[in-house]
Protein backbone atom coordinates (compact mmCIF):
# COMPACT_ATOMS: atom_id res chain seq x y z
CA UNK A 1 0.00 0.00 0.00
CA UNK A 2 1.29 3.41 -1.05
CA UNK A 3 -0.28 6.70 -0.08
CA UNK A 4 0.70 9.10 -2.85
CA UNK A 5 1.04 12.84 -2.43
CA UNK A 6 2.15 15.58 -4.77
CA UNK A 7 5.91 15.13 -4.26
CA UNK A 8 6.19 12.19 -1.89
CA UNK A 9 4.58 8.91 -1.04
CA UNK A 10 4.44 7.06 2.24
CA UNK A 11 4.23 3.34 2.79
CA UNK A 12 4.71 0.97 5.68
CA UNK A 13 8.41 0.77 6.44
CA UNK A 14 9.96 -2.72 6.42
CA UNK A 15 13.23 -4.04 7.84
CA UNK A 16 14.51 -4.20 4.24
CA UNK A 17 14.23 -0.38 4.11
CA UNK A 18 16.79 0.05 6.89
CA UNK A 19 19.96 1.49 5.38
CA UNK A 20 23.22 2.94 6.62
CA UNK A 21 21.83 6.40 5.82
CA UNK A 22 18.73 5.76 7.94
CA UNK A 23 20.80 4.54 10.89
CA UNK A 24 23.09 7.57 10.55
CA UNK A 25 20.08 9.90 10.93
CA UNK A 26 19.33 8.32 14.30
CA UNK A 27 22.90 8.91 15.48
CA UNK A 28 23.12 12.53 14.29
CA UNK A 29 22.74 14.96 17.21
CA UNK A 30 21.32 17.73 15.02
CA UNK A 31 18.63 15.49 13.52
CA UNK A 32 17.62 13.92 16.83
CA UNK A 33 17.97 16.94 19.13
CA UNK A 34 14.19 17.04 19.70
CA UNK A 35 13.52 13.28 19.69
CA UNK A 36 13.38 10.85 22.58
CA UNK A 37 15.53 8.37 20.67
CA UNK A 38 18.53 10.69 21.07
CA UNK A 39 19.47 9.23 24.44
CA UNK A 40 21.34 6.22 23.03
CA UNK A 41 23.37 5.05 20.06
CA UNK A 42 21.59 3.07 17.36
CA UNK A 43 22.95 0.14 15.37
CA UNK A 44 21.82 -1.32 12.08
CA UNK A 45 20.49 -4.43 13.86
CA UNK A 46 18.66 -2.40 16.53
CA UNK A 47 16.89 -0.33 13.90
CA UNK A 48 15.88 -3.42 11.89
CA UNK A 49 14.46 -4.99 15.07
CA UNK A 50 12.55 -1.78 15.89
CA UNK A 51 11.02 -1.65 12.41
CA UNK A 52 10.05 -5.33 12.66
CA UNK A 53 8.38 -4.70 16.05
CA UNK A 54 6.43 -1.78 14.57
CA UNK A 55 5.24 -4.08 11.77
CA UNK A 56 3.93 -6.57 14.34
CA UNK A 57 2.18 -3.94 16.48
CA UNK A 58 -1.56 -3.38 16.20
CA UNK A 59 -1.21 0.03 17.88
CA UNK A 60 1.57 1.44 15.69
CA UNK A 61 1.86 2.19 11.98
CA UNK A 62 5.37 3.24 10.92
CA UNK A 63 5.60 4.70 7.43
CA UNK A 64 8.65 5.63 5.42
CA UNK A 65 8.55 8.93 3.53
CA UNK A 66 9.89 8.57 -0.02
CA UNK A 67 10.41 11.06 -2.84
CA UNK A 68 8.16 10.29 -5.80
CA UNK A 69 10.81 11.32 -8.33
CA UNK A 70 13.41 8.74 -7.32
CA UNK A 71 12.06 6.66 -4.42
CA UNK A 72 14.68 8.00 -1.99
CA UNK A 73 13.83 7.45 1.69
CA UNK A 74 13.97 10.86 3.41
CA UNK A 75 12.21 10.24 6.70
CA UNK A 76 9.50 8.48 8.66
CA UNK A 77 6.08 9.23 10.05
CA UNK A 78 4.27 7.13 12.62
CA UNK A 79 0.74 6.89 13.90
CA UNK A 80 1.25 5.22 17.24
CA UNK A 81 -0.11 4.51 20.66
CA UNK A 82 -3.52 4.00 19.11
CA UNK A 83 -6.30 3.83 21.67
CA UNK A 84 -9.05 1.71 20.10
CA UNK A 85 -11.60 2.49 22.79
CA UNK A 86 -11.40 6.26 22.38
CA UNK A 87 -10.25 6.17 18.71
CA UNK A 88 -7.19 8.42 18.92
CA UNK A 89 -3.48 8.15 18.22
CA UNK A 90 -0.22 10.08 18.29
CA UNK A 91 1.67 11.26 15.22
CA UNK A 92 5.47 11.40 15.19
CA UNK A 93 7.60 12.80 12.36
CA UNK A 94 11.25 12.53 11.38
CA UNK A 95 12.73 14.11 8.28
CA UNK A 96 16.14 12.50 8.48
CA UNK A 97 17.68 13.85 5.29
CA UNK A 98 18.78 17.36 6.29
CA UNK A 99 18.81 18.47 2.64
CA UNK A 100 15.02 18.00 2.69
CA UNK A 101 14.38 20.23 5.72
CA UNK A 102 12.18 23.28 5.17
CA UNK A 103 10.76 22.11 1.84
CA UNK A 104 7.26 21.15 3.01
CA UNK A 105 7.76 17.37 2.88
CA UNK A 106 6.86 17.02 6.56
CA UNK A 107 3.50 18.77 6.14
CA UNK A 108 2.73 16.65 3.07
CA UNK A 109 3.55 13.45 4.98
CA UNK A 110 1.43 14.58 7.94
CA UNK A 111 -1.54 15.18 5.63
CA UNK A 112 -1.19 11.72 4.06
CA UNK A 113 -0.81 9.94 7.40
CA UNK A 114 -3.67 11.92 8.96
CA UNK A 115 -6.00 11.02 6.11
CA UNK A 116 -5.00 7.36 6.54
CA UNK A 117 -5.68 7.57 10.28
CA UNK A 118 -9.17 8.95 9.77
CA UNK A 119 -10.24 6.96 6.69
CA UNK A 120 -8.50 3.60 7.11
CA UNK A 121 -8.02 3.30 10.85
CA UNK A 122 -11.31 4.96 11.77
CA UNK A 123 -9.70 7.28 14.29
CA UNK A 124 -11.57 10.29 15.62
CA UNK A 125 -8.56 12.41 16.52
CA UNK A 126 -4.81 12.60 16.20
CA UNK A 127 -2.38 14.53 18.34
CA UNK A 128 1.29 15.38 18.41
CA UNK A 129 3.73 16.96 20.80
CA UNK A 130 7.02 18.67 20.08
CA UNK A 131 9.68 20.45 22.04
CA UNK A 132 9.47 24.22 22.17
CA UNK A 133 12.14 25.31 19.72
CA UNK A 134 11.32 22.59 17.19
CA UNK A 135 9.96 25.21 14.81
CA UNK A 136 10.11 23.00 11.71
CA UNK A 137 7.91 20.31 13.19
CA UNK A 138 5.46 22.81 14.67
CA UNK A 139 5.09 24.65 11.34
CA UNK A 140 4.60 21.37 9.46
CA UNK A 141 1.73 20.30 11.72
CA UNK A 142 0.04 23.72 11.55
CA UNK A 143 0.41 23.73 7.75
CA UNK A 144 -1.21 20.27 7.72
CA UNK A 145 -4.29 21.65 9.50
CA UNK A 146 -3.50 20.78 13.12
CA UNK A 147 -4.53 23.26 15.80
CA UNK A 148 -2.81 24.35 18.98
CA UNK A 149 -4.05 22.28 21.92
CA UNK A 150 -1.86 23.75 24.67
CA UNK A 151 1.45 22.98 26.25
CA UNK A 152 3.07 21.12 29.08
CA UNK A 153 5.27 23.64 30.88
CA UNK A 154 8.95 22.76 31.39
CA UNK A 155 8.09 19.18 30.43
CA UNK A 156 11.14 18.16 28.35
CA UNK A 157 14.88 18.38 29.00
CA UNK A 158 16.72 19.73 25.98
CA UNK A 159 20.18 21.23 25.55
CA UNK A 160 20.77 21.51 29.28
CA UNK A 161 17.45 23.10 30.26
CA UNK A 162 13.77 22.31 30.61
CA UNK A 163 11.51 23.47 27.78
CA UNK A 164 7.78 23.37 27.17
CA UNK A 165 6.19 20.63 25.09
CA UNK A 166 3.84 22.13 22.50
CA UNK A 167 0.68 20.13 21.76
CA UNK A 168 -1.30 20.08 18.52
CA UNK A 169 -4.34 18.09 17.48
CA UNK A 170 -6.69 17.43 14.62
CA UNK A 171 -10.09 15.78 14.76
CA UNK A 172 -12.06 13.98 12.10
CA UNK A 173 -14.52 16.94 12.19
CA UNK A 174 -11.66 19.35 11.42
CA UNK A 175 -10.69 17.25 8.40
CA UNK A 176 -14.28 17.12 7.08
CA UNK A 177 -14.62 20.90 7.36
CA UNK A 178 -11.42 21.69 5.41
Amino acid sequence: MKLIGERIYIRILTPADVSDAYVSWLNDDEITQFLELRWRAHTFDDVKKFVALMNESAQDHLFGIFLRENGRHIGNIKIGDINNMHRFGDVGLLIGDKKMWGKGYGAEAIKLATDYGFRELGLNSLKAGMYEGNTGSYKAFIKAGYKDAGRYRKHRFCNGRYVDELLVEKSRDDAVNE
